[in-house]
């Protein structure tokens, strides 16, 4: 029974990876209801498991945007310095204030839902195809990255998922935010894993994550996020942009269903 659940998590693991590396998404957003739902994760031991995906995971696609040069520039740098401490606190106030999954459902879906459909209604028809829209101050940046930290950090979704449709609404291209977004993902998710590690340690509950089915569908998006990030480069820009804004409907879809069911 056991290997037949990381079996599982192997196989959906691998296929979330695939199809949201080329935008910057881990993929640990999409695992998080199937947790819940299908392997029956505790919470918040949840979060921690999919903080665990991220670090074993995100190596794979990093690996290959790497190789590409795609991680260089300062926009990496600007994620990880204000998503580093934003996971810290998000841990702690998920552990010691918000132990239930329903509100977080119904936040993310109100949030993911209109962001999803604005970019998908955007890139079919934009309003000025031949203005680009500058983009964001370095500062807007860092505090947005930081705000999504604490979010990661308190749901375990590695903040990818959110910063990714909203820095490519405000005009940078996705070839650009996936590398940089995954790399916050990877930096916040080693650091809020071993924060949930260390709470476990001074408070009673299923804290720790599931290491056997996080290890699992880790090493399933491993291989996913490789395979996503080299099939990025030979997808058009709209095409991208169509595809994160078809992930982010989805996933607020789902969200509501779940939040209000």
């Amino acid at each position: 029974m056991e290997w037949g659940l990381g079996a599982a998590g192997l196989v959906v693991g691998l296929l979330i990876a695939v199809v949201t590396a080329p935008v910057g998404v881990s993929g640990a957003v999409f695992l998080l209801p199937v947790q819940l739902s299908v392997f029956a994760v505790p919470s918040p031991a949840v979060t921690p498991t999919n903080l665990l995906y991220n670090v074993v995971a995100g190596p794979g696609a990093l690996l290959r945007y790497r190789r590409d040069g795609a991680l260089r520039g300062p926009l990496v740098h600007r994620l990880v310095a204000g998503t580093l401490p934003g996971v810290i606190l998000g841990a702690v106030i998920r552990v010691f204030a918000l132990p239930g999954p329903h509100v977080f459902r119904l936040l993310i879906a109100a949030l993911m839902l209109p962001l999803g459909i604005w970019l998908i209604t955007r890139t079919l028809r934009p309003t000025h195809p031949d203005r680009p829209r500058p983009e964001p101050a370095p500062r807007t940046i860092t505090g947005l990255a930081l705000v999504v930290g604490v979010v990661g950090g308190i749901y375990g979704i590695g903040g990818g998922s959110i910063l990714g449709p909203i820095l490519v609404g405000r005009g940078i291209p996705v070839a650009k935010v996936a590398p940089a977004a995954l790399a916050a993902t990877f930096a916040t998710s080693v650091v809020g894993a071993s924060t949930y590690a260390l709470l476990s340690l001074a408070r009673t509950g299923s804290i720790a994550p599931d290491w056997f089915l996080g290890l699992a569908c880790g090493f399933g998006g491993l291989m996913g996020g490789y395979l996503g990030a080299r099939l990025q480069p030979r997808l058009p820009e709209t095409l991208l942009q169509l595809l994160l804004g078809t992930l982010a409907t989805t996933l607020g879809t789902l969200y509501a269903i779940d939040g209000l069911s």
